[in-house]
């Protein structure tokens, strides 16, 4: 059902030896300093990770979602941070592939098949989290140009990106809401002021900042597609992707935690056996495994249906309320199997406690995935 090509699975299998081979020695040294993983971007660069969902002509190597989900996991199980580094790119990516206009798609998808331009998304706002028609940022017509004027909360990649898709009101008084947004292709300049990176639990390593723009101006071409008021409807698209991708990361940082909890229970005796062998620790083994095995499947459905052109929205938050949960079960339980050793900022385990949580807020909360599930639930199954 989900059968890779051999030229996939050899993108996997080296992906997944970039990351025992230099993600893992490193991850925890570069995690604890907070240090941005500039050697290892570089290297994704070389492996060609950032164009994986750029499409010919522009790209070299598009690959499955289901491959596309599957690196995104081996990335996630040596260190979150990377997968992260490259999701929002990946997502605009998509967006400019579906959506873009052929001189949009010349001008930006080859240098970010490459990794020379790096992209990500502007959603949330500093109130208006989850609900997207209620933000505030406005672009203005104003002769041949744009005028951008409002603030993005937690933009991964911000300082670093040279392409932003800004989610945005063209028409602030549409009704209903939706109509009136667009989605801007911008980069940074006078008026936008990347004012500070955000203080986070765990995710460390790549900046997440609040941007502020401030008379931005854009050329009225930069609106993707070409066609105002269309970008709410694109976004939620775009989302499907960033939903299966953050569902990746979440199966990456559970398998991370199952592998170093498996090795740890075979290692560790207690009472004169290895504490696998002890009913309360190899029960949450067992239930760790079979978590992960099912979030993967929701995952791999999920991406699946994209691949064959299907609405996946319902499939997609599926998959990320699932995935997320678990990951967020796992890694606790391997804090409970690895004991004191699993609050020790010696042992990895507490890096992916710290991780985990990211995945349940991220890309939509989970209780907005609650409701984007319910409602197709009606919808396709209309009395």
């Amino acid at each position: 059902m989900f059968e890779l090509s051999a030229e996939e699975r050899a993108i996997v299998e080296v992906v997944a030896d970039f990351v025992d081979r230099e993600v893992r020695p490193a991850a925890r040294g570069l995690e604890h300093a907070n240090a941005y993983p500039e050697r290892l971007i570089e290297r994704m660069k070389e492996l060609g990770v950032f164009g994986l969902a750029v499409p010919e002509p522009y790209g070299e190597a598009k690959v499955s979602k289901a491959c596309y989900a599957l690196v995104t996991e081996e990335l996630a199980r040596g260190w979150m941070t990377l997968a992260g580094a490259f999701g929002g790119h990946t997502v605009v990516s998509h967006l400019l592939s579906v959506f873009g206009t052929e001189e949009q798609k010349a001008r930006y998808l080859p240098r970010m098949a490459t990794g020379e331009l790096r992209a990500t998304m502007a959603l949330t706002e500093p109130s208006g989290g989850s609900d997207l028609q209620a933000m505030t940022t406005v672009a203005r017509r104003d002769g041949d140009r744009y005028v951008v004027d409002g603030a993005k909360m937690w933009i991964t990649n911000a300082r670093r990106s040279g392409l932003i898709a800004l989610l945005c009101k063209t028409d602030p008084d549409a009704t209903p809401r939706h109509r009136g947004m667009s989605i801007l292709l911008v980069g940074h300049g006078p008026g936008l002021t990347a004012s500070r990176d955000l203080p986070k639990l765990g995710y460390k390593g790549v900046e997440s900042c609040e941007l502020a723009f401030d008379g931005y101006e854009a050329p009225l071409d930069a609106v993707l597609g070409g066609e105002e008021g269309r970008g709410f409807a694109q976004m939620m698209r775009g989302l499907e992707v960033g939903r299966i991708q953050v569902a990746a990361r979440a199966l990456g940082v559970g398998r991370a935690a199952l592998e170093d909890s498996l090795r740890y229970a075979q290692e560790r005796e207690s009472f004169g056996k290895p504490i696998w062998e002890h009913q309360s620790v190899g029960n949450l083994l067992a239930d760790m495994a079979t978590e992960l095995r099912a979030a993967r499947l929701l995952t791999l459905d999920a991406a699946a249906r994209l691949d064959a052109g299907e609405r996946c929205d319902m499939e997609a938050g599926m998959a990320k309320l699932y995935a997320s949960e678990a990951a967020m079960r796992i890694a606790l339980n391997a804090v409970r199997i690895h004991g004191a050793a699993g609050y020790s900022t010696e042992f990895d385990v507490e890096r992916y406690f710290r991780d985990a949580p990211l995945m349940i807020v991220g890309e939509g909360t989970n209780e907005i995935q609650r409701n984007v599930i319910v409602k197709q639930l009606v919808d396709r199954h209309r009395i």
